[in-house]
């Protein structure tokens, strides 16, 4: 298995500001946009995603666009997903079936969510995003306001948020 630098590099990803690194490997450029109340999208998109031992915290965010995650090497990735109704959600990514890890994951638009790599070097994964993903379509959790909203998951909340 490569190292984290190795990935980095052969995989030219850049610095994301959830934390950890990215780049966007696919925009749908041969199809139709699609109409949304934002503009308009491309239909896909999709991204590889990496958190590190010194970069290991996807920062809580709410995207508009539907997105599946998918696992692909190096330590299990933990996300944690707060629904509009309250009710907290965990699952992790990686390769051990029987242990409950899971290899894909889809989080609908309108859920907040955060990632975590608890150990280990790096965990990668790819994201596909429908429509596809513009920074206007994302908004970076504020910890006063999440505490606001979710008071029930303090803990969880202070711990993947920035001051």
């Amino acid at each position: 298995m490569p190292d984290k630098d190795t990935v980095i590099r052969e995989l030219q990803l850049e610095g994301h500001v959830e934390g950890g690194y990215f780049r966007r490997t696919y925009q749908a450029d041969d199809q139709p946009r699609v109409k949304t109340p934002a503009g308009e999208r491309y239909s896909l998109s999709s991204i590889h995603y990496l958190l590190t031992a010194d970069s290991a915290i996807g920062h809580w965010h709410l995207n508009r666009s539907d997105i599946v995650h998918y696992w692909h090497l190096g330590a299990p990735v933990h996300y944690y997903m707060i629904h509009p109704d309250g009710r907290l959600e965990t699952a992790v990514l990686g390769p051990d079936l029987a242990a409950g890890q899971r290899l894909q994951l889809t989080v609908k638009g309108g859920v907040w969510k955060a990632s975590h790599l608890p150990a280990g070097d790096y965990g990668l994964i790819s994201e596909a995003v429908s429509p596809g993903f513009e920074y206007e379509d994302m908004t970076l959790g504020k910890r006063a306001l999440l505490l606001e909203r979710f008071p029930q998951h303090e803990e969880i909340v202070r711990a993947y948020t920035r001051e």
